[in-house]
């Protein structure tokens, strides 16, 4: 598991306002925090955090506080703006490396389903798994090889194999499903032509007469 560091510095300001104004000069507010330990609000630069937010790896971070101290930690949630879809706010969760815990690892799907050259669709129903292991054998991420998947096959989380660690979702679970070619169209055969003497001819009403 490769390491992540990232510089954070703990701020002292609150509120909304204060927290645009942090946006506004390319800071991210945030906090980090261990569980029933302690609570720190900091704040980290944009540009610092975006290849720990848009990857798809896990990480480990070792976060740099202002305070010269070191964390171990991982990203565990980010907010979007609604509108911009620009970062908001992010919460770090500290780790004790001797303790395990659950941990979001991706799902990387590798190869060319044999299903899909076939004119099939592939579907990936989960992009994350839960894994219950230890900091120091987190994954980055877990590997599914779909090569020799054809259409309708089904590859499921039971199908996964892990060195280390436990994968807590449903083992029947669909991880990734190849969908069936879709059917060629056929066309409707072209009506024939008919000669004169098979064309019935057209039934026209009789209408009033002069006097009528």
């Amino acid at each position: 598991m490769a390491e992540f560091n990232l510089k954070a510095t703990i701020r002292e300001y609150k509120g909304r306002s204060a927290s645009n104004t942090a946006r506004r000069h390319g800071r991210i507010p945030g906090v980090f925090y261990v569980a029933n330990e302690k609570n720190i609000p900091i704040e980290v630069g944009t540009l610092d955090l975006r290849p720990l937010v848009y990857t798809a790896e896990t990480h480990i971070v070792n976060l740099e506080l202002s305070d010269g101290t070191n964390e171990k930690c991982i990203l565990r949630e980010v907010q979007f703006d609604p509108v911009t879809d620009h970062i908001m706010h992010v919460d770090f969760m500290g780790l004790v490396m001797s303790e395990k815990m659950v941990f979001e690892i991706p799902v990387v799907l590798e190869g060319t389903a044999a299903g899909v050259r076939a004119g099939g669709v592939l579907h990936q129903l989960l992009h994350k798994l839960d894994v219950d292991c230890l900091p120091t054998d987190l994954p980055e991420h877990i590997s599914i090889d779909v090569s020799a998947l054809h259409s309708g096959d089904t590859f499921t989380v039971g199908q996964i194999t892990l060195a280390n660690g436990v994968i807590l979702n449903d083992p029947e679970q669909a991880v990734v499903v190849i969908g069936h070619a879709r059917a060629e169209e056929v066309e409707a055969p072209e009506a024939e032509e008919l000669s004169e003497d098979e064309i019935e001819p057209e039934v026209i009403g009789r209408g009033k007469s002069d006097e009528e």
